[in-house]
């Protein structure tokens, strides 16, 4: 992952010991000295027993003479077997509070590339965070996977965290007749034994852990359109016709926005059971039964411009989160006034009125554990969009922004990438840096963008 100068510049400015190596939101201590250029997981899953079980290959290249590494592993998957290829042995292995703690036979130098393979398994259940129970959950009739921003060591072990995107593998074999649905093109699909059936996904673009995926169920196909299909439960694939039927329009209008769909297709994912909130994984989203009305329509698109801004392009830290919601709300408001003719400027003045009457105490730049998912830095977040806009206008505002999203595409992005292209198109650079620092560096909520 990180080295340990680069972790040090993430963590929270406390005294600097090595048990403060650790990300400021998710609390998560960095694992240092390698990276992870690719994962190949072959897994088999009981659906009745809950049970998950199989090998995951990591590839890993070392960044500094090492001897020992950690991985991210949840407590409900135990590792049972560790072997590496083209490295010194693995000498022994502890796993404990999340982590999976490796010392090799020797050390292992600097540049060298070698597999680590790992054999583990249990019935997976959701890990516990300030955000409530994130990763690999039990539905009525399969599983689902959700982990922003931190729930995908609850089901394969990994570096987990948003900066390092890389690309997978992901090969599940499950009972019959649950089908399997998971990020990435579809390799293969062939019967196994014992009335079950091998499911291989391999994704082209690198990937963040947090966006890998896997949903289990009983669904069937719906076709919305050239660039997209929907899996649904059999007795909802008429309603989702229904309420579904501009997600291909949607897709269209936000390319003529920002550039061509950054992947090769988008997916839908109806669960039969309800869900609190849609979630999105990289090239697909997840909706509940519930989400399945004419009512959920923002939350349709929000979900989809995430393909752009938070797949495509990723984050390099938590604390950048209003990137990628920001512009998810902003997306919102595109699309009303698209489809519906609601001026995007009646859309912000209608939510800065709203956010004027709560209370102003979130930093936008930075908003911390217990706000970073609080509608006020989605809100304000889609203001400070909005502002860049009209400070602009707007031949410059999306010309930049498409700038931002084709340099940043498949990678890992921070505020000053944004800004710069930004920087790059206005007339006035003191106002707009002025503008920045009132919606991203301060509470107080500016005044509305004339």
């Amino acid at each position: 992952m990180k080295l340990l100068s680069t972790a040090l510049s993430h963590v929270a400015s406390t005294a600097g010991q090595l048990s403060e190596q650790r990300d400021s939101y998710t609390g998560v201590a960095f694992n240092l000295g390698y990276e992870v250029t690719h994962y190949d997981l072959d897994l088999t899953y009981r659906v009745e027993p809950n049970l998950l079980q199989g090998e995951a290959v990591l590839h890993i290249r070392v960044l500094e003479d090492v001897d020992k590494l950690t991985l991210d592993l949840g407590g409900a998957m135990v590792a049972r077997r560790i072997t590496a290829k083209g490295a010194p042995r693995v000498a022994k292995f502890r796993q404990s509070v999340g982590k999976l703690r490796l010392t090799f036979a020797d050390t292992i130098a600097d540049g060298t590339e070698f597999e680590l393979h790992i054999r583990y398994g249990g019935s997976p259940r959701p890990i516990r965070t300030p955000w409530g129970e994130l990763g690999w959950e039990e539905t009525e009739s399969g599983a689902l996977v959700a982990s922003q921003p931190n729930g995908a060591p609850s089901w394969f072990p990994c570096d987990d965290t948003p900066s390092e995107k890389t690309t997978f593998d992901i090969k599940i074999t499950a009972d019959n007749p649950f089908r399997v649905i998971s990020n990435g093109k579809l390799v293969s699909r062939k019967s196994a034994s014992g009335s079950m059936t091998r499911w291989h996904y391999r994704t082209e673009h690198p990937t963040a852990t947090y966006l890998v995926t896997v949903q289990v169920g009983e669904f069937s196909e719906v076709r919305l359109g050239d660039d997209v299909r929907a899996w649904v439960p059999p007795a909802l694939k008429m309603p989702v016709q229904v309420v579904f039927a501009q997600q291909q329009e949607m897709l269209d209008f936000f390319s003529s926005c920002f550039g061509a769909y950054p992947f090769d297709e988008y997916q839908v994912v109806i669960t039969e059971d309800e869900l609190e909130i849609p979630l999105e994984a990289q090239g697909l989203s997840i909706f509940g039964s519930n989400h399945v009305s004419p009512t959920f329509e923002r939350l349709i698109a929000h979900e989809l411009s995430h393909q752009w801004f938070g797949n495509a392009v990723g984050l390099s830290e938590w604390k950048d989160i209003w990137l990628n919601e920001g512009f998810a709300c902003y997306c919102e408001w595109l699309w009303m006034e698209h489809t519906h003719g609601r001026a995007v400027h009646e859309s912000a003045r209608s939510h800065y009125n709203v956010l004027a009457r709560k209370a102003q105490d979130v930093l936008l730049a930075d908003p911390g554990t217990q706000d970073m998912f609080d509608d006020r830095v989605y809100k304000r977040g889609a203001l400070t969009v909005h502002a860049v806009r009209v400070l602009l206008g707007d031949a410059a505002f999306f010309d930049a922004v498409r700038s931002y999203l084709a340099e940043g595409r498949h990678g890992v992005v921070t505020p000053e990438d944004l800004l710069s292209k930004l920087r790059e198109r206005a007339e006035d650079t003191a106002a707009l840096d002025g503008l920045l620092e009132q919606w991203l560096e301060q509470e107080q909520l500016p005044h509305f963008p004339a």
